[in-house]
C-alpha cells in the first residue's frame, strides 16, 4: 500500500475511532440517563463501546502508536468541534427530551455513514491486499 494511501486510511480509522469516542462520551452523561430509555442507552454505550476496541486494534495493526498519532491529529480536530457545538446545543436547550431526540437521531445517521466508509475501507483493503 502506498505511503499516502496508508496516511488515508489511518487518518479515515482514526476519525471514525474519535467519533464513536465522542459519541460514548455523549451517551454517558448524567443528563442523558434522564432523557433516554435506560435499555436502549446500555445498549447503544455497549455497541459503541466494542466499535471503538474494533477500531482501536485496527489502527494499531494500520500503522504504530507513534505513528497514529499523525493520523488523529487534522481530521479529528474538525470532529472534535462539531461534538463541542452538539453539546452546547444540548445545554442551550437546557438538555431537554426534545433536544436529545434530535442529538440521537443525528448521532444515528453518522453512524450508519461511518459505518458504510468502514465496510468500504475494509473491502478496498482486501482488494489490495488480495493476490
Amino acid at each position: 500500500m502506498a505511503e499516502g494511501d496508508q496516511l488515508q486510511e489511518v487518518q479515515t480509522i482514526s476519525v471514525l475511532h474519535e467519533m464513536l469516542q465522542q459519541s460514548f462520551s455523549l451517551f454517558h452523561t448524567e443528563c442523558s440517563f434522564a432523557a433516554l430509555d435506560t435499555t436502549l442507552l446500555e445498549q447503544l454505550r455497549i455497541g459503541l463501546h466494542e466499535q471503538m476496541e474494533d477500531f482501536h486494534a485496527c489502527l494499531g495493526q494500520v500503522m504504530g502508536e507513534e505513528a497514529s498519532a499523525l493520523g488523529r491529529m487534522g481530521p479529528t480536530l474538525a470532529l472534535n468541534r462539531y461534538f463541542h457545538g452538539i453539546h452546547v446545543y444540548l445545554k442551550e436547550e437546557e438538555y431537554s427530551d426534545c433536544a436529545w431526540d434530535i442529538i440521537r437521531v443525528e448521532i444515528i445517521r453518522a453512524l450508519s455513514s461511518s459505518s458504510s466508509l468502514y465496510k468500504r475501507l475494509k473491502k478496498m483493503d482486501g482488494d489490495l491486499n488480495s493476490p
